[in-house]
């Protein structure tokens, strides 16, 4: 289930990121407002989001729940390094999520977490996707999850079966601060309610478009663009005003709900495979 070259790949994450952003820029200017799957820049350009942060804005930009859940704790003063109830919050909501009971270790980056799962689970670790087919969470000893939550990209979570060999305390492990903690409870409970609603008929509307170049499952696009050729790929959809993924081994999303015009342009304009 793990591959190695998945930890080679978060390392190499944020130097993806900052081309896409500085390439975002160049084209456009700077980003002005995101609302649901769209982003609108400095230049007066609507972008479509097919990264959305790598999943964790995978319910769109703006407008979040679990935003204002984090206004409220905050206006409690519950701003400390004590414990509260909200530990246990997020606890249920992961096990609701994964259906299975869970012990949960908080980690400041991907990387860690993946890390430390194989440490515990060599060949039964893998990153959580809302809305990928074909796999049972329940079974999965360890499961890295990205919280959906667009503003919160120094937290991840590991979901540890419990029985399996752990230490006392994991490597790099963090404390949640508690308006955090809420946030993130009530994030995952809204991806656990779009995950009812959101069928396969609203994924495969866009497949005329998207699987010339994608492997689509499930909400999730893997390239079928050769790697040495996917910058130049993420360029022409940026030239193009879609935003996609800048990490070959980490997959774009369908923008749910938007219209199918937003493709017309690299529609009109193929890149040459």
């Amino acid at each position: 289930m793990w591959k190695r070259s998945a930890v080679f790949a978060i390392i190499s994450a944020m130097t993806d990121i900052d081309f896409l952003a500085g390439e975002i820029e160049k084209r456009y200017g700077t980003v002005k407002r995101a609302r649901g799957t769209f982003l609108y820049t400095a230049k007066g350009v609507r972008l479509t989001d097919m990264y959305l942060e790598g999943g964790r804005a995978a319910l769109g930009w703006g407008g979040m729940p679990a935003f204002t859940v984090f206004k409220n704790v905050l206006s409690r003063g519950l701003t400390g390094s004590f414990n509260t109830d909200f530990e246990k919050q997020i606890k249920r909501a992961v096990e609701t999520l994964l259906a299975s009971p869970r012990d949960i270790y908080v980690f400041p980056c991907t990387k860690d977490a993946l890390q430390n799962g194989i440490l515990l689970s060599k060949d039964r670790t893998s990153v959580w996707r809302p809305w990928l087919s074909g796999v049972d969470w329940s079974k999965v000893d360890c499961v890295v999850i990205e919280p959906p939550i667009a503003w919160c990209s120094a937290v991840t979570l590991l979901a540890v079966k419990p029985g399996l060999e752990v230490f006392s305390s994991l490597p790099g492990t963090r404390r949640l601060p508690p308006a955090l903690a809420a946030a993130l409870t009530r994030s995952i409970y809204d991806v656990i309610k779009a995950q009812g609603e959101r069928e396969e008929k609203g994924w495969f509307l866009y497949d005329t478009v998207l699987t010339k170049y994608w492997r689509r499952r499930g909400a999730w696009l893997y390239p079928s663009v050769p790697e040495e050729h996917y910058r130049d790929f993420v360029l022409h959809c940026l030239d193009n005003t879609l935003v996609i993924s800048p990490s070959y081994s980490k997959p774009s999303l369908v923008p749910y709900g938007a219209d199918k015009g937003v493709f017309s342009k690299l529609k009109a304009n193929p890149f040459c495979l």
